[in-house]
């Protein structure tokens, strides 16, 4: 299992947090897009890392839900064999992506570059495409009426202060 989460982490969102990033400031690096660093005497400096720090804190809890709930890791190559409405996921059916687009944010923001601020737009217009397209028919396929049911209660990208709670609504897959 540690290997396979291990090489999830490094292809998926190490791919759009470091590797893309890196490319972007190799690409742009004698431009005003390269990076210019504010350090913490900057308070965008404190709030890039408090929303990177919230966003890691999200990455961590819901790889460790679909590793525990699931049964499987957050790849399409060995997808959880059950679906998880717990946590975050009871708030926003993608908080895995949710994370990384907070992560790129705060790269963003610590970075001062508005190169990485394009690339968190395209990487949200790429899932904004990819992920109804794609992988939520997959799902629906997968786990049916109970995805269905989530998937109209639960908001794809923007978190519902308010829970849906499964259990509740006697929907509990």
């Amino acid at each position: 299992m540690f290997w396979r989460l291990s090489t999830t982490v490094i292809v998926l969102p190490g791919t759009a947090l470091v590797f893309v990033p890196a490319v972007i400031f190799w690409a742009t690096g004698n431009t005003g897009a390269a990076m210019d660093y504010i350090g913490p005497s900057d308070p965008g400096f404190w709030v890039g890392v408090i929303v990177g720090a919230i966003g890691l804190v999200f990455a961590l809890w819901t790889v460790r839900l679909f590793v525990s709930r699931g049964e499987g890791i957050p790849a399409p190559w060995d997808p959880p064999q059950q679906l998880v409405i717990r946590g975050p996921y009871r708030h926003v059916r993608n908080p895995m992506i949710a994370s990384v687009y907070m992560m790129l944010l705060a790269e963003t923001l610590i970075l001062n570059t508005w190169a990485i601020a394009v690339w968190l737009l395209v990487f949200f217009l790429a899932n904004a495409i990819y992920v109804p397209r794609s992988e939520e028919p997959a799902l629906e396929g997968r786990f049916g009426d109970p995805y269905r049911r989530y998937k109209a209660n639960v908001p794809r990208w923007f978190p519902n202060p308010f829970p849906w709670d499964p259990d509740q609504a006697g929907e509990n897959p």
